[in-house]
């Protein structure tokens, strides 16, 4: 009996869902996946309430509701003066992660090849090659994690037919300057290439960096499907309402599959994200400076410790080298620390195809309150050499 698909092969389990559930076996304090252990604001909870009990739980429409795909549209504009039509240039997913998966189902044939970043978010392997696509992956090296640019144009060959974009990037906090965005819209547009751009850390950058969506830049609006969500920006990663903004052809491709994946979900909660949507700009520079003040707390303790820490332009997560403890191998690592400190992380090489670049990183989250990361720290202090 045939028991699974070549499409999955070798494909394993996540490893989030490993290191989380070492977490909960040990009682560890989870560093590992990035989800917040606050709520986000309560007026947000209040409208999701308010269409649970006023009757909007059954099908939305494939696309999202109304007012929802409004008031995406408005966010873009409002934010970054693209201006997108919400009938038909706007998509609601299941999250970013059903957006990056129907994104690459939908446009992406057995045999073309797909330019990502490494280390890159494990879903896109995945989807790559549930695809039936060729990953071609542009490494993004510590200790700076730049985007090496000849590699880059290394990496495109006649079969490439979409570039696969991270910024801000998860795992390594890098976001990706004017510059290196003009890089990569010279080589889309040169070679006629499609931009899948994941932006869900869009909110989510640090001491006055700027995020740029490529889709700003001349010549990309037009292949660019721009990704996001708002797990990430209101602290509600498990309402899964995520969505995808672009050109109606790429929008019709992406809906194209996903309306055989979930076709729609999260119904009472899209008008609550429609409502967040609309939050004043102190909501969000709050926000941010929150989870800064988090990342400054985790990477002075890191690095208070001994480790090598990079500090991240923005995100959920700080990258550390291990080796000045002692360490080489984050899998090791990461799969003794609860025992040998009662704290999870993620090991980065998990992200790699070039696994000796990352074999000496490791992930830490810091979306977690401040007493949390400094138990964890304290925890860590067992470490030192």
């Amino acid at each position: 009996m045939k028991t699974s698909s070549t499409r999955i092969a070798g494909l394993g389990t996540t490893i989030f869902a490993e290191m989380s559930a070492l977490a909960a076996r040990t009682g560890a304090v989870n560093l590992g996946q990035g989800f917040p252990d606050t709520d986000g604001p309560d007026d947000v909870v209040d409208r999701a309430v308010d269409a649970l009990r006023s009757g909007r739980n059954q099908y939305a429409p494939g696309a999202g509701v109304p007012e929802l795909r409004a008031a995406i549209a408005a966010h873009q504009s409002r934010f970054y003066g693209l201006a997108v039509d919400p009938d038909d240039e706007v998509a609601v997913t299941t999250g970013a992660t059903e957006a990056v998966a129907a994104a690459l189902l939908g446009l992406v044939d057995p045999g073309d090849e797909v330019v990502v970043l490494e280390p890159y978010y494990d879903s896109y392997v995945a989807m790559i090659q549930m695809a039936g696509a060729v990953r071609r992956p542009v490494t993004l090296r510590a200790p700076d994690f730049r985007l090496p640019v000849d590699e880059l144009r290394a990496a495109v060959t006649p079969r490439t037919t979409a570039i696969l974009l991270n910024s801000p990037h998860n795992p390594t906090g890098t976001v990706l300057d004017r510059a290196e965005l003009e890089a990569v819209a010279d080589l889309a547009i040169e070679h006629d290439l499609v931009v899948i751009s994941d932006e869900v850390y869009e909110h989510l950058t640090f001491d006055g960096v700027p995020h740029v969506p490529i889709a700003t830049l001349p010549g990309m609006a037009e292949r660019t499907l721009t990704i996001s969500s708002g797990g990430k920006s209101f602290s509600f990663t498990g309402w899964k309402i995520g969505w995808a903004t672009g050109p109606a052809p790429l929008v019709r491709a992406m809906l194209g599959a996903k309306q055989f994946l979930t076709f729609t979900s999260g119904s009472p909660l899209q008008p609550a994200i429609a409502h967040a949507l609309g939050a004043d700009d102190d909501y969000f520079a709050a926000f941010t400076q929150r989870l800064q003040s988090q990342r400054d707390l985790l990477c002075a303790g890191l690095a208070d410790i001994g480790f090598d820490v990079f500090v991240p332009q923005g995100t959920y997560f700080a990258t550390t080298d291990i080796r000045p403890l002692g360490f080489d191998d984050g899998i090791d690592f990461c799969r003794s620390l609860p025992e040998r400190a009662g704290v999870v992380a993620v090991p980065q090489q998990v992200f790699h195809d070039d696994v000796e670049a990352g074999r000496p990183l490791v992930r830490w989250a810091f979306c977690k309150r401040p007493e949390v990361i400094a138990d964890a720290v304290e925890r860590l202090g067992a470490l030192r050499r």
